[in-house]
């Protein structure tokens, strides 16, 4: 607005100028014409000028007046774009507030994920070298294929000469006994079977010691099965076997009827 002003105020002191050269000019041509009376020249040569002259101040007038309008439409149009910019510009800084507000929690998100990651592959590690290094233990066995086996006059060790599943080699066939490789649990399991004989049954013996015995009279009956089973916490080097008492028989053949197995159930 400043400039607008200042505008109008140098085109009026032109203006100015330009009616004092021309009033000038007349007053050179009202001298040349001495038929003239002076003063009546000189009123006739004002009101010519003014005549000539102010139509234009107020044609320029106007005009500035028009030029003003639109540069205030203009500048309206301006701010108005301004304020558009400043609005949509704020929303975009919002915007990315808080896209990066969520950028910083997806980042957060996914350095505590692979943390877990490294700590479940820690632990899985761990469990594969335990499950590696920890013994494998489980046999299962069979008696003979010979059928009857007793009565005798004393206890004799039943070797199960049968193998099927021997994981670790804790059993030994040809004595008959289960040696525990490590201190743990075990479960061991057997079962007798007797044909067409009086008693059949067996002891159960941990090194030295008959922990278990079991047997059933078979008269009346042309077939007798049964089936023990024990949970034993063991040493490394403990030794079982199983024992026929004296008097009593045991029957086996290619169907495997009398079984003797066991496994390493965890370690201690």
């Amino acid at each position: 607005m400043r400039v607008v002003v200042g505008l109008l105020l140098l085109l009026l002191g032109l203006c100015g100028s330009g009616a004092q050269g021309e009033a000038g000019g007349l007053g050179e041509v009202a001298e040349i014409n001495n038929n003239t009376d002076p003063k009546d020249a000189a009123e006739k040569l004002s009101k010519q000028t003014t005549k000539h002259i102010y139509p234009d101040i107020w044609t320029e007038l106007r005009a500035l007046r028009d030029m003003v309008v639109e540069l205030n439409v203009h500048v309206e149009l301006l701010q108005r774009e301004n304020s558009d910019l400043q609005t949509r510009l704020s929303s975009s800084e919002s915007e990315l507030l808080i896209s990066k507000s969520r950028i910083d929690q997806l980042e957060k998100e996914n350095a505590d994920l692979q943390t877990r990651l490294s700590s479940s592959e820690s632990r899985i590690d761990q469990l594969e070298r335990e499950n590696a290094e920890k013994p494998k233990v489980a046999f299962y066995t069979a008696l003979t294929d010979a059928e009857t086996l007793g009565p005798y006059n004393t206890d004799i060790t039943l070797k199960y000469s049968k193998v099927f599943t021997n994981i670790g080699n804790a059993y030994n066939p040809p004595t008959g006994f289960f040696t525990a490789p490590v201190k743990g649990v075990y479960n061991l399991q057997f079962t007798v079977f007797g044909y067409n004989a009086g008693s059949t049954g067996v002891h159960v013996y941990k090194n030295n010691q008959r922990i278990m015995g079991d047997w059933d009279n078979n008269y009346n009956m042309l077939q007798k099965y049964f089936t023990k089973s024990l949970v034993l916490e063991l040493k490394a080097g403990d030794e079982i076997h199983l024992v026929l008492p004296s008097g009593l028989s045991i029957y086996d053949n290619s169907n495997n009827h009398s079984t003797f197995s066991g496994s390493l159930l965890f370690t201690l």
